[in-house]
């Protein structure tokens, strides 16, 4: 999901009929500031208006140009993208003249939002540019094949299955190899993103993305690292298990002691998160039958009757069913007969509840694929809950929050639940089954976490100017070795762009979001754990079918961004600080058990 107005180029977009139509032209933002002079509410209100408009046929242009990738339609979106671009820039420069005023809370939260949501460029052959080479960017991405021809579905498959090193190497080093040509098109992105976060007022885009998060961008950062640093204790557990496992099966002479892991080895094409290693580093072989992938595959289940299950759940908790629409208008599987971009995706594409996914649910389906459809929906839900708000709130309290929804639903898909879907067989409580399902949670949730914030890391550096283009990728293994104790299973040089291999690079979208939702969603899940009347451990418990528990999330999804973030975390958890204690908790077993496992390892790298 994407900020509409950042890159002029929304992950929640319209129907299509529309990109095709040229709109007249939009009022420009001074133009409406003349004809409101001094009054900043009317201002505000017709920004909204216009933005909206803009926003409604920016993103129909992008839902076709992802569902159907080709020249025609990376040029249809550039277009449709410089327009908001156009406006939204000069209707943040505009907001700057109403700064020092005294106004009502709802018309300063306006303006606040407009200044950080939006670049300012003047010049419209640089907007024209920018927009461009995103569409380019994120097209060529979508689009990308190895040598032998092979996408990154085929060579992910190679990666997330396979246990011969040989093939992963392969697999990994050609998809790896595909973003070679990605690294001039993104230097010259980030000197355009710079400029128009500098025109509005901001001393690069590192600055401006960090700045909301209603704090000063310093500010922001030093708590990312507080966060980290609360929860990095049970991660360095978590790879110290690991790395002793994997080296049964490749050999100390590939994944040596003390060394960072290489990370075609980790189950993931970005060793981003581990889940797919399970099967070798199970902590009790046989223990809870946890493959929910060959219950799937069995019981024949398919793409439809994934999503209908994740809407199942938030309807169980008191919400609304999906519209008809979205049953329409979504696009569930990959098309036979075009290019795509697979990447799963949340949209409210005209953002008046015109609901959506966009993804590539596999056949048979995952559990995987599982798990990412309640996390789509939990954004479609966000959607739904805030889409009558004025268009400047139609946002979360902070992109960690959107991140964090689905996800809080995902933990509550315990044995028991999955036991209720005919997924897995009679529940074993005992601490063993207890240990093996908190291991597979945390190859997904704990693995994530310095992934997470690193790439965002880089790419402060790299706005800032810390990171010369003539260092990408020895800065992106630097801080991919340091933070993660992963590092490339091959020698790799200035020629490469691996940073550019992984989705939220070329399509810009900020990723720090993912590393606050991996805590976010913990303390949104023992909050409404609360509201359902849950006794024991907070593992154990699923507010399926609470409806308290749906009030306690409605009440804080309804605010949108029309307030602060600290108030929404409050109106659901009532606390006022991102926290890393609950995520703690949840992990308590497992944490206990491998500090036990590693007595006597050579940890760390």
């Amino acid at each position: 999901m994407k900020n509409a107005l950042v890159l002029a180029a929304g992950a929640l977009v319209a129907c299509a009929p529309a990109a095709t139509r040229q709109a007249p032209p939009a009022t420009s933002s001074a133009q409406v500031q003349q004809a409101f002079p001094g009054d900043a509410k009317q201002f505000v209100a017709k920004v909204n208006e216009d933005l909206k408009h803009l926003s409604v046929e920016s993103s129909t242009a992008e839902w076709i140009k992802s569902t159907y990738i080709t020249d025609d339609t990376e040029r249809n979106a550039a277009v449709a993208n410089e327009r908001l671009l156009a406006y939204s820039s000069d209707a943040a420069k505009t907001a700057t003249k109403f700064k020092d005023m005294s106004l009502d809370a709802d018309t300063t939260r306006m303006l606040y939002l407009l200044r950080i949501g939006s670049l300012v460029i003047d010049d419209p052959a640089k907007r024209q540019e920018l927009t461009s080479l995103g569409a380019r960017l994120e097209g060529y991405y979508g689009a990308a094949k190895d040598a032998k021809g092979r996408d990154l579905e085929e060579l992910s498959k190679i990666i997330d299955r396979s246990h011969n090193y040989d093939e992963l190497l392969d697999a990994w080093r050609s998809w790896h190899d595909t973003a070679r040509p990605q690294r001039q098109r993104y230097e010259r992105f980030v000197q355009l993103e710079n400029e128009g976060a500098r025109g509005a007022g901001f001393a690069n885009m590192g600055d401006m993305w960090r700045a909301g998060y209603d704090m000063p961008p310093e500010q922001f950062e030093k708590e990312t690292d507080r966060l980290w640093q609360q929860v990095k204790p049970l991660y360095d557990d978590l790879h110290c298990y690991v790395r002793a496992q994997l080296q049964k099966t490749y050999g100390k002479d590939k994944v040596p002691d003390g060394k960072p892991i290489p990370a075609h080895l980790l189950g993931n094409m970005w060793a981003q998160e581990w889940t797919n290693v399970y099967p070798l580093v199970e902590p009790y072989k046989g223990v809870a039958n946890l493959d929910v992938d060959g219950a799937l595959a069995a019981q024949k289940w398919d793409a439809t009757r994934v999503v209908k299950t994740g809407e199942a759940f938030f309807t169980s908790m008191g919400l609304d069913p999906l519209p008809k629409t979205f049953w329409e208008r979504s696009m569930i599987t990959k098309p036979r007969d075009r290019e795509v971009v697979c990447h799963a995706s949340a949209w409210d594409v005209s953002f008046s509840d015109d609901l959506r996914i966009k993804m590539c649910i596999r056949n048979p389906p995952t559990e995987e694929d599982l798990t990412t459809v309640h996390h789509e929906l939990g954004h479609d839900y966000y959607f739904h809950a805030y889409y009558k708000l004025p268009f400047l709130y139609q946002a979360g309290a902070n992109d960690g929050f959107h991140e964090a929804i689905g996800d809080a639903l995902v933990l509550s898909m315990t044995p028991g639940y999955l036991k209720q879907l005919g997924l897995v067989p009679a529940i074993q409580s005992d601490e063993k089954a207890v240990i093996n399902f908190q291991m597979k949670n945390a190859l997904a949730k704990v693995a994530f976490l310095p992934f997470g914030k690193l790439i965002d890391q880089w790419r402060w550096d790299v706005f800032s100017g810390k990171t010369a283009p003539s260092e990408y990728n020895k800065a992106w293994w630097a801080l991919r070795t340091r933070d993660q104790g992963v590092s490339a299973p091959v020698a790799r040089t200035e020629q490469d762009f691996d940073p550019g291999a992984k989705y939220h690079i070329p399509a810009n979208v900020a990723y720090t979001r993912y590393f606050l939702a991996r805590l976010l969603q913990f303390q949104f899940y023992r909050a409404m754990c609360q509201a359902a009347g849950q006794k024991g451990p907070l593992h154990q418990c699923s507010f399926y079918g609470s409806k308290e528990a749906g009030q306690r999330l409605w009440k804080m999804l309804a605010l949108g961004a029309s307030k602060p973030w600290p108030d929404a975390l409050e109106a659901m958890t009532g606390q006022r600080q991102m926290d890393g204690s609950a995520l703690l908790e949840y992990f308590q077993p497992l944490e206990g058990w491998l500090k036990q496992q590693n007595q006597g390892k050579r940890c760390g790298w």
